[in-house]
């Protein structure tokens, strides 16, 4: 069998991996022509991923059994639009892979199902008429962006005309959506359905960095804080959202916010968590989701059973930034010999220009942490934090260090 694997980033690795622990031959389209998991197919394709006819070609020449990807919801539309044209399997089809993906979509199908989210507005352009209707803070997105790029929190009108050009301007479509803010803490929620039935596999809390309007997660620890009460919505909302949304075998990424026993659902996709959080997920609850996803794209039951070991902490780190020319890391490797860090991945090349934090696409690398305490954990992230360094072209440490902070 040969598979075509839209996207290069650090999850498509093990997937790659995992294709061909198979016996699958696995090809890869990327953008970049310094994809990270580039060296880990069988052949390479530099190409716009989201240029569904270029990707279609590639297809069609290559004779591939199966289009596959994970952790990308935008790329996720691509997968499931060539494979509807070419007859070629996919866990999920076009229209449906439309309504997980567009934001107003989504809150449509939120609002009419009982999901509870905010209160929103969809328009196409900045008509306060209808946007005087909600209440300030208020949070404006691109209707089809990823990594929270141009998602922003604005006080007052003038914050607001700003962030809506901006999320104008980076969304594909040219799509905006305008909802209330809702004041809580982040939980993300991954989960599995199987015949119609969602199972909940693993919930963690994700730390944002503290932007008075952007909403950047430099971290997701596990176990998750919440009450009883919120974990029995949990479960309650994912069935929802696959009752509502049509979905009879896929990943689940809900994210959502909690404050006391209330929940706000933020978005989700039909998809597994993007970066490392296969791996979170892995030593949390010892699940395999990315295989698991290609169980589900080949018409197979997916293996939900645990694989590997789970530890009582477990904690994705992210590391980002100052502005800076990155040439090089100094000590992560040493300590993932050492097993202080379970496992480094890089996520950028010598040469990049790093930009500072704006959105999540902005980390330069990410380590998992295990730990059999909290007490544990914060001990090793003190060794992490007096080690390690992100050096740029000029010797200087640019790593935010500050956004290692121990757990509480």
């Amino acid at each position: 069998m040969k598979a075509l694997v839209i996207a290069g980033g650090l999850p498509q690795i093990e997937l790659i991996k995992q294709l061909k622990d198979r016996g699958i031959e696995a090809l890869l389209a990327d953008g970049s022509p310094n994809a990270v998991a580039r060296p880990y197919c069988d052949k390479f394709f530099h190409v716009d991923v989201f240029d569904m006819e270029a990707i279609k070609n590639i297809a069609i020449k290559e004779k591939v059994d199966f289009l596959i990807t994970v952790c990308a919801d935008q790329v996720l539309l691509v997968v499931a639009k060539v494979s509807e044209v070419l007859g070629l399997p996919c866990y999920i089809d076009y229209e449906t892979c439309q309504n997980v993906s567009d934001k107003i979509r989504m809150k449509r199908i939120f609002k009419a199902n009982g999901i509870p989210t905010t209160d929103y507005v969809e328009t196409d352009h900045l008509d306060m008429d209808v946007i005087g209707k909600l209440n300030y803070p208020l949070v404006v997105k691109p209707v089809d962006a990823y990594s929270s790029k141009g998602v922003r929190k604005a006080e007052n009108l003038e914050e607001l005309k700003q962030y809506y050009e901006e999320a104008h301007k980076i969304s594909r479509s040219g799509g905006v959506i305008v909802e209330e803010f809702f004041a809580g803490d982040e939980i993300s929620v991954d989960a599995f359905v199987v015949n119609g039935k969602a199972h909940v596999l693993n919930v963690t809390n994700s730390e944002k960095v503290k932007d008075k309007d952007r909403f950047v997660i430099f971290r997701g620890r596990y176990p998750v804080k919440a009450s009883e009460a919120v974990m029995r919505q949990i479960e309650e909302i994912c069935q929802k959202i696959a009752d509502g949304f049509g979905l009879v075998n896929a990943p689940l990424l809900v994210q959502l916010l909690h404050n006391g026993d209330k929940v706000s659902v933020l978005e989700f996709c039909a998809r597994t968590g993007g970066n490392m959080k296969y791996l979170l997920i892995k030593y949390a609850s010892g699940v395999d989701v990315i295989g698991a996803t290609i169980d589900i794209t080949l018409g197979k039951e997916p293996d939900l059973s645990k694989k590997t070991k789970s530890y009582h902490v477990v904690v994705n780190d992210f590391i980002y930034c100052q502005p800076g020319v990155f040439d090089h890391f100094e000590g992560f490797e040493e300590l993932e010999k050492e097993g202080i860090i379970n496992e480094f991945h890089p996520v950028r090349i010598k040469g990049t220009e790093m930009r500072g934090v704006t959105s999540s696409s902005d980390r330069i690398a990410g380590m998992n942490i295990v730990a059999d305490s909290i007490e544990q954990y914060n001990e090793k992230l003190r060794q992490i934090n007096n080690t390690v360094k992100v050096m740029d072209a000029e010797g200087n440490d640019i790593m935010r260090h500050d956004l290692l902070p121990e757990l509480k």
